[in-house]
């Protein structure tokens, strides 16, 4: 098994108390690092990788919404 499907699993088990300090830790190794962050508040980072997944949902809803105002075209 690998080491993130572990950590993966362990966290299941975890409270709510414990997750905040999980999450606070993956914050802090972010920050450490450097790379990546677009942006870096109290609440967070938001990294390019958030960036790219949230621009590729934007564009996958307006493709889904241009497509569906095309007017039905018979040959």
């Amino acid at each position: 098994m690998s080491t993130v499907a572990e950590i993966s699993n362990a966290l299941t088990s975890l409270n709510d108390a414990e997750l905040r300090q999980v999450e606070q830790a993956v914050i802090s190794l972010y920050r450490q690092r450097g790379t990546g962050i677009i942006y870096d508040d109290a609440y967070g980072v938001w990294t390019e990788e958030d960036q790219a997944s949230a621009a590729a949902e934007v564009f996958a809803l307006m493709d889904k919404a241009e497509e569906q105002s095309k007017p039905d075209r018979k040959p």
